[in-house]
C-alpha cells in the first residue's frame, strides 16, 4: 500500500484496489467503461459553463451539491474513457466533507495503474476533473455559492 493510498478515504481506497488487482491496461479500460455505464445521468440544466471543466479536449461537466454537510457530485462527459474517470471520482468522493475532499491527493491516479496508460491530454484532464471537484468542495468549505 502505498502513501498516498493510506490517507484515501475508504471508497476511493476501495477504488485504487479494484484497478491495482488489473494487470493489463485492457481491464482498466473495461474497468472504467464500467463505471462509465454506472454513472447516473446528469441533468441537461446541469450542463452549464460554470459546471464545465475547463482543459478537457472532450466535454465534461461536474456539479455539486451540500447536503447535511456532505459533498454530492454528479457529472457527464461526452467521452466514454472520460466519462469512467468522471465516475471513479464521483463515486470516490461522494459522501464526504469538503475538508476531507480537500486533503486527497490526486496521486492516487499513480496507484490506480492509469496514468501509465491513459493519453497525455486525459491524464490532464483527470487533473482539470479533480481540481474542479476540489474547488467546488472549497467553495462549500468557505459558505460560497457556487
Amino acid at each position: 500500500m502505498s502513501s498516498s493510498e493510506n490517507s484515501l478515504p475508504s471508497n476511493l481506497a476501495c477504488i485504487v484496489e479494484k484497478f491495482k488487482r488489473r494487470s493489463d491496461p485492457k481491464k482498466s479500460y473495461e474497468q472504467l467503461l464500467w463505471y462509465a455505464k454506472k454513472l447516473s445521468e446528469m441533468p441537461e440544466n446541469f450542463k452549464i459553463e460554470t459546471n464545465q471543466v475547463k482543459g478537457c479536449v472532450s466535454k465534461v461537466y461536474i456539479s455539486a451539491d451540500l447536503k447535511d454537510d456532505k459533498v454530492w457530485y454528479q457529472g457527464d462527459s461526452d467521452a466514454q474513457l472520460v466519462k469512467g474517470l468522471v465516475a471513479l471520482l464521483i463515486e470516490g468522493l461522494n459522501g464526504l466533507t469538503p475538508q476531507e475532499i480537500l486533503e486527497v491527493n490526486p496521486d492516487f491516479i499513480e496507484d490506480t495503474g492509469l496514468k501509465v496508460s491513459l493519453t497525455p491530454s486525459r491524464a490532464n484532464g483527470f487533473y482539470n476533473i479533480f481540481q474542479l471537484m476540489k474547488k467546488k468542495a472549497l467553495a462549500f468549505q468557505l459558505g460560497k455559492s457556487i
